[in-house]
């Protein structure tokens, strides 16, 4: 344990914890984990940038994208679908997935300009 980054004494700040606490029992957290869950892999990350880019893509599209097979891209978009994340549509034998929710999108590309200024900065 590094004891830098631990207080030294035990100071519980009460009013800040209670409003933090009953900000908190009022948010969806469950939800707002299972979003960053099922963007927690980088093939589904892949995939979500991907959509967002194309704005729909088969299946078989979202394979050839990501090096996956076809039952590999499907599974991740599937998982994509359940937590809300992406919608599909059939037509005739394909099978088409493209992005439910663009606020997501807001989150993923400050990821990625925070992961640039990290490498900037040395951190």
């Amino acid at each position: 344990m590094n004891l830098q980054d631990v207080c030294e004494i035990t100071c519980v700040h009460s009013e800040k914890v209670e409003r933090a606490k009953r900000k908190a029992a009022q948010l969806d957290t469950g939800r707002a984990v299972r979003i960053y869950k099922a963007l927690a892999d980088e093939t589904r990350l892949k995939i979500v940038c991907a959509l967002f880019e194309e704005g729909e893509l088969c299946v078989c599209d979202a394979a050839a994208i990501t090096g996956t097979t076809t039952a590999t891209a499907s599974h991740h978009l599937r998982l994509l679908k359940n937590s809300g994340l992406a919608k599909f549509r059939k037509e005739g034998k394909l099978v088409y997935y493209s992005l439910d929710d663009e606020h997501v999108l807001k989150q993923i590309r400050i990821a990625f300009v925070h992961q640039e200024e990290m490498s900037i900065h040395g951190s």
